[in-house]
């Protein structure tokens, strides 16, 4: 193998200022891992170069490809990156506790795509919008459990609802026995027809229930937090989408019997009176209409799909076929409704509301579903393995504790079981002490509820402990996420060194900042200087006036602001006017001129300019406070080379010349 040594000491320009490329899968470096550089006593892999460069670009392509001197400007730019992620670790950046914050909040970020979690949510999501194609109809009969149920109460339950279901399986008619057993406030109105909804509209073990059934078909008894279910599905159907429509509303109350029979005499009216062809909606809806939260704006509703309103409602709304069809009078529990279709849309598409349906279903009992499944997996996956015997006795000591378990270390230690183990993950034990840290450490939110303080704490570990190893195998094993981590970290170790050492250092430095503009004042020069007012004429009509003002005048300082405001009448549109002090050779319209005092004239690709020059400047330094942000600029590039030189005397790096020309014949084009 050949191989070149150099020494550096770090600090380079960040590989970002490299091309975006992307590596093809189908391009692999070498058949068995392999050095690219050693800096210090780290390896670093052509992978991770190969990564730096790997930005929308395919090297499969020829036109993708890179030059030989591109591809040494990145393999030197690299070099130098990783200098500086040497130096920041060798000065222990990587230790504070503002890095360790920041990158653990980064490293949160960028493994969601990987982690179990997310393919779980996802497969979620996509169930969720699949069963949403669909609208489903269904009944149901709900029997809570007594007040301070135990087991024998629940046991009860569930056996009357085995009862029920097998009635209506027999022939018995569902909605009677609704109303003679459902304990739902709302079976008297409903006989406990839900009427049509779809996903995520019903609680999850309901929903999942229906979904699972035929028309026809009674379920087995399912059980939610509102007791058991026995559901029948009536109907399922084509998801219609959205409607948008307009009501008019004449409101019933039910503690007077006499509004009903007015409203819907009124409403009769009002229904008759939009038959006519002369009559205008927004009018009598402006008049007549009991919401008062519409009426002004002609009785316009949200978009809203099935399952969002009243079922006599809906069913209405979802019969209108035609925009601006009218439906005749509606009875809800709110009154008498006559609604107009304004308008009509399908299903979105999944892209388009999935982060709705995420929010959706992050909020309702499928997180826990979810976060159940990922345990389940996790330990399957990572040899969880429990010590039962110890998990009860450390349960046993604190049973009484306040939420927060404050006393652990203590009565832990003096019962001496600090040492034992409660749980091992891929071999590795985790003790009673390591449990006490957790707890003590308090970074992480427990939810207690009516948990035993202890079981909520323990599951927290257990699921942090999980998490961790499966970080770690996403690390070991999968080398997208290993890479995309790695240049997050060292990214932000780079920025932090050369905020201290070159960025901040050259604003805060001012006797190096002026050392340096004394050293380079070279570099700091104005060239031949004019004072003009110059003016663009971008309409012909603007050319006299401001020529008949501009005669006769010596430039001074603020006849800009003389020039417009002696030329109200003219638009503001027909001409543009700068002033100052430029620099001749970098003004076009100056460089075709006599640079002398006075009015002058020229035209520069086909515009029409006219000039008012003052005082002349011969080629000078500048002063600082005239170019004080490039001299900024240019000490902090001399301080980023300055320690790019030190860091090459105090830093041994191995080149590996194979695989460097290994990676260069993969980038490079060949001539």
């Amino acid at each position: 193998m050949k191989t070149t040594y150099q020494c550096l000491w770090v600090l380079g320009l960040l590989v970002a200022c490299s091309p975006n490329s992307k590596v093809s899968q189908s391009t692999p470096l070498s058949d068995e891992p392999q050095y690219l550089l050693t800096v210090g006593n780290e390896n670093v892999s052509a992978e991770e170069f190969m990564h730096m460069l790997s930005k929308n670009r395919e090297f499969d392509q020829k036109e993708d490809k890179l030059s030989k001197q591109e591809f040494e400007e990145n393999f030197d730019l690299f070099l130098n990156y990783k200098l500086k992620v040497k130096e920041a670790e060798a000065l222990g950046m990587d230790e504070t506790v503002e890095f360790q914050r920041e990158f653990n909040a980064f490293k949160e970020d960028l493994k969601k795509p990987y982690i179990l979690e997310t393919s779980l949510q996802e497969g979620e999501i996509r169930k969720a919008y699949s069963r949403m194609q669909e609208i489903v109809h269904a009944q149901h009969i709900l029997l809570r459990f007594p007040a301070n149920s135990g087991r024998e109460d629940s046991v009860a339950v569930f056996r009357m609802a085995v009862k029920i279901k097998e009635r209506a399986e027999a022939g018995e008619v569902f909605s009677k026995l609704a109303e003679e057993y459902s304990q739902d406030p709302s079976v008297k109105n409903n006989q406990g027809d839900l009427g049509y909804f779809t996903s995520l509209q019903m609680v999850y073990p309901f929903e999942d229930a229906v979904y699972q059934l035929k028309p026809g078909q009674v379920s087995d008894p399912v059980l939610t937090d509102f007791g058991y279910h026995v559901i029948k599905l009536l109907d399922r159907k084509p998801n219609p989408g959205q409607v948008k429509v307009s009501h008019i509303l004449i409101r019933t109350d039910p503690t007077d019997p006499l509004s009903e029979d007015r409203a819907k005499r009124k409403i009769t009216d009002i229904y008759a009176a939009l038959q006519k062809e002369d009559t205008s909606w927004e009018e009598v809806c402006e008049l007549f209409s009991e919401d008062t939260n519409t009426k002004e704006n002609g009785g316009e509703l949200p978009w809203f799909g099935v399952g969002a309103f009243l079922k006599e409602f809906e069913d209405a709304a979802f019969g209108l076929t035609e925009i601006g069809e009218i439906s005749s009078p509606v009875k809800t529990s709110y009154g008498y409704h006559i609604i107009r279709l304004e308008d009509e849309k399908p299903l979105a598409p999944y892209e388009q509301v999935e982060e709705s349906l995420k929010s959706k279903i992050l909020r309702d009992s499928r997180s826990g579903l979810i976060n159940s499944q990922v345990i389940a997996i996790q330990k399957s996956r990572y040899d969880f393995m429990e010590n039962g015997t110890v998990i009860a006795t450390a349960k046993e000591l604190v049973t009484g504790q306040s939420t927060a378990l404050k006393d652990l270390r203590e009565v832990y230690t003096s019962q001496n079981i600090m040492d034992s183990t409660l749980f091992t993950v891929k071999g590795e034990s985790k003790k009673v002490a390591d449990l006490v840290d957790f707890v003590e450490r308090d970074e992480v939110v427990v939810k207690v509820g009516r948990k035993n303080p202890f079981d909520a704490w323990f599951s927290k570990f257990v699921e942090t402990t999980l998490d961790q190893a499966e970080e770690a195998d996403l690390m070991a094993n999968n080398d997208d996420f290993r890479l995309l981590v790695n240049e997050y970290r060292e990214g932000i170790l780079l920025f932090n060194l050369m905020n201290e050492q070159v960025w901040q250092k050259a604003l805060k430095d001012t006797a190096g900042l002026m050392e340096y503009f004394e050293g380079h004042r070279d570099q700091y020069m104005w060239e031949e200087r004019t004072e003009a007012l110059i003016v663009s004429v971008l309409a012909p009509e603007a050319e006299k006036p401001i020529k008949d003002f501009l005669a006769g005048t010596h430039y001074q300082a603020g006849l800009k602001e003389a020039l417009v405001d002696h030329l109200p009448s003219l638009s503001t549109l027909s001409y543009k006017v700068e002033e100052g002090v430029f620099e001749v050779d970098n003004n076009p319209v100056l460089k075709a001129m006599e640079i002398q005092s006075g009015l002058q004239e020229v035209e520069v690709n086909n515009k029409r300019y006219i000039a008012l020059l003052g005082k002349q400047y011969p080629e000078g330094p500048k002063a600082f406070n005239e170019t004080r942000g490039k001299v900024i600029q240019d000490y902090q590039e001399y301080l980023n080379q300055t320690l790019i030189s030190l860091l090459k005397q105090n830093f041994i790096i191995q080149i590996n010349e194979d695989e460097k020309s290994r990676v260069e014949n993969i980038v490079v084009a060949q001539n």
